[in-house]
């Protein structure tokens, strides 16, 4: 073995240029931590970005455009892909795995779609395959779920994985402002992108899911495995709403393990009772709840995205991937996802629900309504009625808990009643008290 350990990185963007940083400022204690120094001699790019890399992180890196010079150096032994995106971003990451070298990676789209094909590569090739930095920015989860709850069954994980969908709905709450106007604050701050459907219509923290129900159950699952919903469709009022009834709105990502009927991943504005500790994570902070059958609730909680917390995680990953190196022991946790559990059905699938409704405001209204959910097998905890200026009423409703299926073909029903002029929300709720 090397007196040093060399590395090379794939992009010197935001995330990039952390972990330059941070592997420039904590260089001595890294190597200690390590076992052996940690050099990074190479970083890829465009042709176009490398003069901005140069003056921005000096002369003591090798640049180039040419992904063959870090592919095909035998020196290099550790490979950090952080250029993003699908492509070319995964057919680099399995190029370095086949000739033998271990890839730290942050690139949550590549790992949620490609994950079992490129855990295949690193196994056989005997290398590492981390991406600790792929959920969540810096707060760790993965390696926690490989390996210190490695002896539980885990019976549920949920979380806040989303930083722009949680600054919004704690500004909504806060100051009682509507989505819209909230959206133009957060891409105003850069919190949220020019283009934020990936962000509000519930995707980013679909893939994230992804990746941590695979973990967690041992099993791997696709996007196309999660039912998603945004938060486009939640206003002020349900914000009011929720406040009353004694809840806190969050774009939770829920993936929960039903011993008879399977796994549930879903993607949803939730209801949580305000005492709930995810209730409490506001602005751009991450969350994520875990509950084993053998350590009972956890929760990890920090900085979901950012330069330094999420190089923060590639560097770890970097210095695990070195501490294997030296002991040949690449690829020591590989792929988990050695059961096939089967997904949960929407028959299969409960929870309580809160519906929002604008109706017209007519003797019988309220029984028909009544009657539309009693058809499914849908029973009412809570009915709120409150009169609007036209003449119209709003209906807001609790249910006990409830299937999918059965709240799906109640919400159809209802949707062609002639009394209901429009059903403005429906957000499941998160309450064990209300199971």
């Amino acid at each position: 073995m090397a007196e040093e350990i060399k590395v090379a990185l794939l992009g010197a963007g935001t995330v990039g240029g952390g972990v330059i940083k941070v592997l420039e400022k904590n260089a001595a204690d890294i190597s200690k931590k390590a076992g052996k120094p940690i050099r990074l001699v190479k970083i890829f790019g465009l042709k176009e970005n490398l003069p901005q890399y140069k003056e921005n992180y000096g002369d003591n890196y090798i640049y180039t455009d040419r992904i063959e010079d870090i592919l095909e150096d035998k020196d290099i032994k550790i490979v950090v892909e952080l250029i993003g995106r699908e492509h070319p971003a995964k057919e680099y990451i399995a190029r370095a795995l086949a000739n033998g070298k271990s890839v730290v990676t942050a690139n949550k789209d590549v790992i949620a779609k490609y994950g079992k094909e490129l855990f295949a590569v690193a196994e056989a090739n005997n290398c590492d395959l981390m991406f600790e930095a792929s959920v969540a920015g810096g707060i760790p989860i993965i390696t926690p779920l490989k390996t210190s709850l490695a002896a539980n069954e885990i019976l549920s994980i949920m979380g806040i994985v989303n930083g722009t969908t949680n600054y919004m709905l704690t500004k909504m709450t806060r100051e009682g402002l509507d989505y819209n106007d909230v959206l133009k604050e957060a891409q105003v701050k850069g919190y949220a992108e020019s283009d934020p459907t990936a962000d509000v219509g519930g995707m980013d923290a679909a893939r994230k899911i992804v990746i941590l129900a695979s973990i967690a159950f041992n099993t791997r699952f696709s996007l196309e495995d999660v039912a998603v919903e945004g938060i486009q469709n939640i206003s002020a009022q349900d914000i009011k709403f929720a406040k009353e009834l004694g809840y806190t709105i969050k774009l939770l990502a829920v993936a929960k393990k039903d011993k008879n009927y399977g796994i549930s991943i879903a993607v949803r504005p939730t209801m949580l009772p305000n005492d709930h500790p995810l209730s409490n994570v506001n602005d751009v902070y991450n969350a994520i709840f875990v509950v084993g059958d053998a350590v009972g609730d956890t929760m990890f909680m920090g900085m979901g995205a950012g330069r330094f917390p999420t190089a923060s995680a590639v560097c770890a990953d970097i210095m695990d991937a070195a501490r294997n190196l030296q002991h040949g022991d690449g690829g020591r946790i590989a792929c988990t996802c050695f059961n096939k559990k089967k997904l949960c059905d929407k028959q299969n699938m409960f929870a309580p629900c809160y519906i929002r409704m604008n109706v017209t405001d007519e003797p019988g209204a309220l029984s028909s309504i009544a009657a539309a959910f009693a058809s499914q097998k849908v029973s009412l905890r809570n009915v709120v009625q409150k009169d609007l200026p036209n003449g119209n009423a709003e209906i807001v409703v609790i249910t006990h808990s409830v299937s999918e299926l059965n709240l799906e073909m109640a919400l159809n029903l209802l949707k062609v009643l002639p009394v209901v002029e429009k059903i403005c929300s429906v957000i499941r709720v998160e309450d064990k008290d209300m199971d």
